[in-house]
């Protein structure tokens, strides 16, 4: 191991135990394989269900919650473990971040909220942070086009794909957003 394992080894503690909650299958096995990387042992859930699931046999030191799942809220999972676990460092992810989600996640329990995308450096560092560490402004913050663009498509997913659903929600011409949907995504 180099010294950047044995630094990220040392910021986890004893209890390296990490239970990661999406539904986006991908980005889940993505996370799961970067966060074992960095000396956490991954345990992984799709759904609330198996989300609680998890909790019931083992409640872990960590945790990362996408918000919105396909049966339900993410929040649900947090309160779980904060009753099995009051020392869990859990943070919440979302597309559908605002205000209101964010408040309510910390007083369920979550010690941090990160907006999609986020990379696995992101999660570490929301992870590991020590309480009153100040979190750096990013360096390359996304375009507005390009957050823009990454709401549409997340709308677009979560519509299953349909277009004339996807037009009717975010309130524009079916064919507006057809030629944004065929456009390579800004930088």
């Amino acid at each position: 191991m180099d010294n950047t394992d044995q630094d990220d080894i040392a910021a986890i503690g004893g209890d390296r135990t990490l239970l990661l909650v999406d539904d986006d299958k991908p980005f889940l096995q993505r996370l799961a394989r970067a966060m074992e990387t960095r000396g956490f042992t991954v345990a992984i859930a799709d759904s609330v269900e198996a989300g609680l699931a998890s909790v019931k046999t083992q409640a872990p030191a960590y945790a990362v919650v996408d918000m919105r799942l396909g049966d339900g809220n993410g929040l649900d999972i947090i309160e779980a473990i904060r009753a099995r676990r009051e020392d869990t460092r859990a943070i919440v992810l979302t597309g559908y971040g605002n205000i209101a989600t964010a408040v309510n996640a910390v007083k369920l329990g979550a010690i941090d909220y990160l907006s999609k995308p986020a990379d696995a450096d992101e999660v570490f560092a929301a992870l590991t942070r020590r309480s009153g560490e100040k979190i750096a402004p990013p360096e390359n913050p996304m375009s507005a086009d390009r957050v823009r663009w990454e709401h549409i498509q997340r709308v677009y997913e979560m519509c299953d794909r349909n277009v004339s659903e996807t037009a009717r929600r975010l309130n524009m011409h079916r064919r507006t957003l057809q030629r944004i949907l065929a456009k390579r995504a800004p930088r």
